[in-house]
């Protein structure tokens, strides 16, 4: 017998409920809110990271057709 089939047994005997039933994701209510919570304040800390991410990278501007730098023409440049 595999052993890992015996610690299913053996904690099955310790929850006092039977093996033949299957295993639940979810034994009540509040387990499933529990993990529902620990999944939405999962997403959250995800989404802070990466905004705290997004905030520390410098922004990139568009780069133009003549180079890195695309700079506006001035009306009164004098270096003509």
């Amino acid at each position: 017998m595999p052993r890992g089939h015996l610690r299913a047994e053996s904690q099955c005997r310790q929850r006092k409920t039977p093996h033949d039933r299957g295993t639940e994701m979810f034994g009540n209510d509040a387990d499933l809110l529990l993990t529902i919570h620990r999944t939405h304040a999962a997403e959250l800390q995800a989404d802070a990271a990466a905004d705290r991410l997004a905030r520390a990278l410098p922004r990139r501007h568009p780069r133009g057709w003549l180079g890195r730098r695309h700079h506006a023409a001035r009306t009164t440049d004098t270096r003509r």
